[in-house]
């Protein structure tokens, strides 16, 4: 069977429970870079093991980061690229559809549907059920923006909600990439750790709206979303208020006990991005 003429690139770190569910999955790609960032828990040695080209990233703790170090720097030898995490799926609909488009291509890039699995099983609602992004896209054509972060590295060495600017057409495909993002409790925490960092970082300028960059090549939806954003920041209690649009308005009631504490764990997120504005602003007040 022939190769889809498609570059893959899975950021990675110390993802050693997800590499070769991620891996296995892709035999179908022309090519596929794993970009690492100093792993210890085996994750090279089996994307190595599972034939894929392995680049390590060094973060200079301002920019570039990960993402966008890799469309600048790996050798691509095809002109489509295909993001993929390592805790994604990409069933055999998509990975037909890709091929197709790649081929014959009818747009600049392509947005996915993604399907959250928490605990087991599928969030059909809590407001996850329509998340959307792009991932297939001419190489030249697409970056991610740069968000205004300070130098330190606290927001992390990856692009985590940073939009990809992509200067071309895009349109969607159908079916769903399994996103098995939070396969435990652990899990969740310690990523929403790292988020929460992000937001707090980032707290003043979504309040303020003092960021533009690259919002004319995101899509309509995603600046509303973001202008919203910056209002409900200043909304008092925002925590329990974000448990009741999960679990009430977007009914995540529907999903069960994984959909309540679903809702609940969104809502300490929150509460966590919250108290590090608070610690920020304490910590900048205090003599010495």
């Amino acid at each position: 069977m022939d190769k889809v003429p498609v570059s893959v690139f899975v950021p990675v770190k110390n993802e050693k429970a997800n590499i070769e569910r991620c891996l296995s999955n892709l035999q179908w790609a022309d090519e596929v870079f794993v970009v690492d960032s100093g792993s210890t828990d085996g994750t090279v040695e089996l994307a190595e093991k599972h034939g894929a080209k392995v680049v390590q990233f060094h973060f200079n703790g301002t920019y570039p980061k990960k993402k966008n170090w890799a469309l600048e720097n790996l050798p691509f030898r095809n002109e489509w690229v295909l993001l993929v995490d390592a805790d994604e799926v990409f069933p055999s609909d998509l990975q037909a559809q890709i091929a197709e488009k790649v081929r014959r291509p009818d747009a600049d890039g392509y947005y996915v549907h993604f399907t959250f699995m928490f605990m087991g099983r599928p969030i059909r609602h809590c407001g996850y059920a329509s998340l959307w992004l792009v991932r297939l896209f001419r190489h030249k054509l697409g970056r991610f923006e740069r968000m205004p972060t300070a130098p330190g590295g606290r927001t992390g060495d990856i692009e985590m909600h940073e939009h990809l600017i992509l200067e071309g057409v895009t349109k969607r495909l159908s079916g769903s990439v399994l996103h098995y993002a939070y396969p435990t409790i652990d899990t969740w925490v310690t990523k929403h750790n790292l988020y929460s960092n992000w937001e707090a970082e980032l707290y003043e300028k979504f309040v303020s709206g003092a960021f533009r960059e690259g919002e004319g090549h995101i899509n309509r939806a995603k600046r509303i979303k973001r202008r919203v954003k910056g209002i409900y920041l200043r909304l008092p209690f925002r925590y329990g208020l974000r448990f009741l649009y999960h679990y009430i308005l977007r009914l995540g009631f529907l999903d069960g006990k994984p959909g309540f504490i679903f809702s609940v764990l969104l809502s300490f997120y929150d509460f966590m991005a919250w108290a590090k504005v608070q610690e920020r602003r304490l910590l900048a007040a205090k003599p010495g």
